[in-house]
Parts: C-alpha cells; sequence; structure tokens
C-alpha cells in the first residue's frame, strides 16, 4: 500500500544506515540539518501521492496486482504513462525547486523489466521472475530505490578487467552457492541515504573479459558491508546557520553520495544480470534512455526560477523595461522546449518483448542534449535580471546586526513598497538555484546526468538514420531517383 509523506520518514528512521560527512559518521541521518531538506524532497512524492487533485499524474495501477500504487514504483504499460512521468516530473520540479530523487528508481525499475525479460529468452534464465518478486515487494511497501548505474571508472582509458584497481568498476569477487559477494562502489548517487533499496547496474557496455564486472542486483540500502560518503555542495553549511535567510530555498534540497560496497553479500534471489556481458550495454541504454526523459523535472526547478527572475525584475522595479520583458519571454521559451522533448519521446515511445512501454530513444537523446545547454541559457538570464546583489548580498546575520542593519535597509532597498527582507529572500533563491546547493540538481544535474553530453551525441549518431536523409536529398535534385 502506499504509504504517507509521514509514513516514509519513520520508515527511514528504521534503517541502519552507514553514513559519512565532513570526515565523521552521522549518527541521526534523517533529522540532519543538511540532509533533512533533500528527504523533505521525497517525502513530497509520497505527500502528493496521497491528494485527490494529483492522483491522475502521481499514481499508476500496478500491472501485476491491480492496485494502485505510487507511479514512482510503477512499469509503463502505455504512451500515456511515460508522458504522465514526465508531468510528474515537472510537477514536482516546481513544488520543490530541486531534485526530488526518486526518478533514477523508477528508471532503473523499467530498464530491468526489459532486460531481464531479454535474457531470459537467449540463455533461458529466471531473471524476470526474480524480477517481478523484487518489484511486487517494492510496490507493496511503496519504496524509495536509488538507481545506482556511475562507477567510478578509474584510468578512462581502460576497460574495467585491465585497471589496476580491480574495484573501479562493481565487481563479482567471489561466487557463493547462496549468492555473490560484490566489492566496488558508485558514484554521484542522487537521494542515496534516502532510499530503502539501491539497485546496481553496469555502467558501460562490456566484453566478455569484463564479465564478472556485468552484474546486476539490489539489495536494502542499509545492507551490511555499504557505506555512504556524502558529497559537499556549495553553500551547503549555511543549513547549519540559525537564521533561515540566506538558504533559499528553506525546505528542500538533495544529495549526493559515493556508496562504497567492500564485500557485500548479494543472495541469488537479487541477482538480475551474472555475468551477460553482451547485455550490459543493452541495459546501460535503456535505463538512460528513460533517465533522459525524466529530466523533464528541470522544466519544474525552470518555471520556480523564471517566477523567481520575474519577482526580482519587480523587486528591483525594473519589470516594465522592454529587454527584461524579452528575457523572461525568452527564459519561458527555453523552459517548454525543455518539456517539450520529454513529452515527445514518450509520445513516440514502444512496447517491447516484455510488455512494458520504452521511450523513443533518439528523442530521449535529443531531449536531454537539450538539457545540457538551455538550463544554463535560463540561469543565466535569471542572474543578468536579478543583479549582482545574488553574490555580493551580505549575510542575514549582518542584516540582523545593530551596527549594521540600517544600512543593508537603507542601501539595499528597492521599491520602496518591497521590503528588503522580502527582496533577501528571493535574491537567495536566484542564488540557491543557480549558485547554490540546488545547482547542484540545476546545473551541473542537466550536465553531467543521466550521462554527460557526449554520451548523447553518441546515440544520436548511431540512432539517426542518414542514409535516408541522403536519399531523400538526392531524389529531389536528380543524383538519384526518389
Amino acid at each position: 500500500m502506499m504509504m504517507t509523506a509521514t509514513e516514509y520518514e519513520a520508515s527511514l528512521r528504521k534503517l541502519s544506515l552507514k553514513v559519512y560527512m565532513f570526515g565523521k559518521r552521522v549518527k541521526n541521518v534523517v533529522d540532519d540539518p543538511i540532509i533533512r531538506p533533500s528527504m523533505n524532497a521525497v517525502a513530497k512524492t509520497y505527500e502528493m501521492a496521497q491528494l485527490p487533485e494529483y492522483e491522475d499524474i502521481m499514481t499508476a495501477t500496478s500491472h501485476i496486482s491491480g492496485k494502485k500504487i505510487n507511479r514512482f514504483t510503477h512499469i509503463h504499460q502505455s504512451t500515456e504513462d511515460l508522458i504522465k512521468k514526465a508531468k510528474m516530473g515537472r510537477l514536482l520540479g516546481s513544488l520543490t525547486g530541486c531534485c526530488f530523487q526518486r526518478c533514477v528508481g523508477v528508471d532503473s525499475l523499467n530498464a530491468l523489466s526489459i532486460v531481464t525479460w531479454n535474457i531470459d529468452q537467449k540463455y533461458g534464465t529466471e531473471y524476470y521472475k526474480r524480477f517481478i518478486k523484487y518489484l511486487e515487494y517494492v510496490q507493496e511497501n511503496d519504496l524509495t530505490c536509488d538507481g545506482a548505474m556511475t562507477d567510478p571508472k578509474g584510468d578512462r582509458s581502460l576497460p574495467p578487467h585491465k585497471q589496476a584497481d580491480p574495484d573501479m568498476f562493481m565487481r563479482v569477487k567471489e561466487v557463493k552457492d547462496d549468492g555473490i559477494i560484490v566489492c566496488g562502489a558508485k558514484a554521484h548517487q542522487t537521494g542515496a541515504v534516502n532510499s530503502h533499496e539501491i539497485i546496481i547496474m553496469p555502467t558501460i557496455a562490456m566484453q566478455e573479459a569484463d564479465k564478472d564486472y556485468a552484474i546486476s542486483f539490489a539489495l536494502p540500502s542499509d545492507a551490511e558491508g555499504i557505506t555512504y560518503i556524502m558529497g559537499r555542495q556549495s553553500c551547503d553549511t549555511r543549513k547549519l546557520e540559525a537564521s533561515e535567510l540566506d538558504r533559499g530555498n528553506l525546505f528542500y534540497g538533495g544529495h549526493e553520495a559515493l556508496c562504497v560496497f567492500d564485500n557485500v553479500f548479494v543472495p541469488w534471489e537479487r541477482v538480475f544480470m551474472f555475468r551477460e556481458y553482451d547485455f550490459a550495454g543493452q541495459l546501460v541504454e535503456k535505463f538512460a534512455s528513460y533517465h533522459r526523459q525524466s529530466y523533464a523535472c528541470k522544466s519544474g526547478v525552470g518555471d520556480v526560477l523564471i517566477g523567481a527572475a520575474q519577482t526580482a525584475a519587480e523587486y528591483n522595479g525594473a519589470h516594465k523595461a522592454s529587454h527584461i520583458k524579452d528575457k523572461i519571454i525568452e527564459m519561458n521559451h527555453l523552459n517548454e522546449t525543455l518539456f517539450c522533448g520529454a513529452i515527445a519521446c514518450g509520445c513516440e515511445g514502444k512496447k517491447e518483448a516484455s510488455g512494458t512501454f520504452c521511450v523513443d530513444t533518439l528523442l530521449a537523446n535529443i531531449s536531454k542534449q537539450n538539457v545540457t545547454r538551455l538550463p544554463y541559457e535560463i540561469a543565466r538570464l535569471a542572474q543578468d535580471i536579478a543583479g549582482g546583489l545574488i553574490v555580493t548580498l551580505p549575510s542575514a546575520e549582518d542584516f540582523k546586526s545593530e551596527e549594521t542593519g540600517k544600512w543593508i535597509e537603507k542601501y539595499f532597498k528597492g521599491r520602496s513598497d518591497v521590503s528588503i527582507e522580502d527582496r533577501f529572500r528571493i535574491l537567495r533563491l536566484i542564488e540557491n538555484i543557480t549558485l547554490g546547493t540546488a545547482a547542484v540538481g540545476y546545473l551541473t544535474e542537466s550536465m553531467h546526468g543521466a550521462g554527460s553530453p557526449q554520451a548523447q551525441r553518441v546515440m544520436i549518431a548511431r540512432l539517426v538514420d542518414m542514409a535516408a536523409k541522403q536519399k531523400l536529398a538526392k531524389g529531389l535534385c536528380g543524383i538519384e531517383k526518389a
């Protein structure tokens, strides 16, 4: 059954995660002031699924049980499902102003629903049966899954089996009667310590020599031998300060972690790929296609940033200037272009042999290529409109100080009918999204999430039918008959 936000928080408190930040173990992960905003963002996905007005977007009917489930645990059964997933991403991005961390999980589940079926058809294995049993568990308990694909990779010029340190890619270290022992790590893991489960997938296509690295499995996030090391974000320690004025986004945030697997045991029933190296690339491609559509969330965060830029312009008294109006129009144009790509690849999706619907791979890569660029221009325009105060504004403590507060109140006033505190808050929000902690989920994640820009360009080159385009051109000019 679906959890409420309160039940989700309670479920995290039952976990025994081994988490480190700033060189020390985090004793209370849920209430840590730096981590807590990211947990709030995930909790929003549970809260919204309970609201009748968002039921159509936030929930779905399980194709296994027939029960109503959170859409983040759903296997897409139609192009309509793919479109709703994109709309859900934009909605939650607009409500949190950051990464809400559950997309990687649902994209992992859908990719595995396709590839485990395909492996079984070739090798007579029972991965799909295992996967469906696991999926039932995830759906029944409404779990948040961390999809883990990115290995540290070590020397990028060398394949996994030639690395000086064999653990630069997740690998099978030992095979036992009841399971496998694995070693390695997964980097840049979004929302890892807010997750109940961690789903491991290979990070690149592989050859036979790399078969020990061609593995996929799922484990509870607090399984013995897993350690999480939190990544730093710009302005992260502002969450430790007494005043809220310097935080920008007061409620939500994201996080990334390095997840280390030190001789971790995986039972066979949780293994979904074991040395089927010829399917590693397919799993990477299917997951990447789904996840590149998921960047519809950036249009939701863009909605927040555009609203903040418009508000800052009004507070500055500059909103009627023609160039400001034109910049706001351009921001909206770019933001809607991002959303168009996510919707288009869903509309053109197709049914796979397993019954799962997958997005159009070419259009998903086109969509993500836009995401590596357009948010940076949207952010640039927001900074242009807001002005230099987003990086030179004194601290909240200076604002409250008896000695300096009066000068800040006097000299950083915009329009006379707008309070300095409101101006302060909107500028800090723009800073947060374009430079601070939320920039990880908006800008850097836009660039490198779901594969860096070159990964999409490789797929675009592979998928575009250039011969057909040439035939059209040659036919029209008489080189060849049409």
